[in-house]
C-alpha cells in the first residue's frame, strides 16, 4: 500500500462537482466534454491531472489544505476516475444527440456521487471497484 492524499482527493472531487453543476447552470455541453478529457488523460496519467495539479501548486503552497496522508490503494481512485470521465463521456455524447435530460442527468449523476464521496467518505467507483475484485473480474496490484 502506498500513502495517498485524501485531501487532493476530496479537492478532486469538490472541483469536479463545481465543474460539472456549471456546466449544467451554464448550458456548456463543451464543458462537460472538456472535463470528460481531462478526468480521461487524469486516470491514464495521474501526474499530470489538471486537478491534482491545482492541489498541488496553488491550494497547499498558500496553504487552503494540508496533506492527509493515509495508507491506502491508487487503483481503486483511479478506477472511480475513470468511471467518472467514461459517464461524462456519455453525458457529453447525449447531449450531442439532443438526448438533452439523459446528458444533464448523466452529468448531475457524476456531481452528487463526487459529493457524497466528499460528504460521507464513500467513494461510489471504489465499492464497485472492490465488488468487481471480489468477484475476479479484477485483479489485485502486488
Amino acid at each position: 500500500m502506498n500513502k495517498i492524499d485524501h485531501n487532493a482527493i476530496k479537492f478532486n472531487q469538490v472541483s469536479l462537482t463545481i465543474v460539472t453543476v456549471l456546466a449544467f447552470l451554464a448550458t456548456a455541453p463543451w464543458l462537460v466534454g472538456v472535463l470528460a478529457l481531462v478526468l480521461a488523460a487524469s486516470t491514464a496519467w495521474p501526474q499530470w491531472g489538471l486537478f491534482r495539479l491545482l492541489y498541488q501548486r496553488v491550494a497547499l503552497p498558500l496553504g487552503l489544505l494540508r496533506a492527509n496522508l493515509h495508507e491506502d490503494e491508487q487503483a481503486p481512485h483511479r478506477f472511480s476516475q475513470g468511471v467518472g470521465a467514461a459517464f461524462l463521456g456519455f453525458s457529453w455524447i447525449a447531449l450531442q444527440a439532443d438526448a438533452v435530460v439523459l446528458g444533464w442527468v448523466l452529468d448531475l449523476l457524476v456531481a452528487v456521487l463526487a459529493m457524497v464521496n466528499v460528504v460521507f467518505d464513500f467513494c461510489a467507483g471504489c465499492f464497485v471497484y472492490y465488488q468487481l475484485r471480489r468477484a475476479g473480474l479484477i485483479k489485485q496490484q502486488a
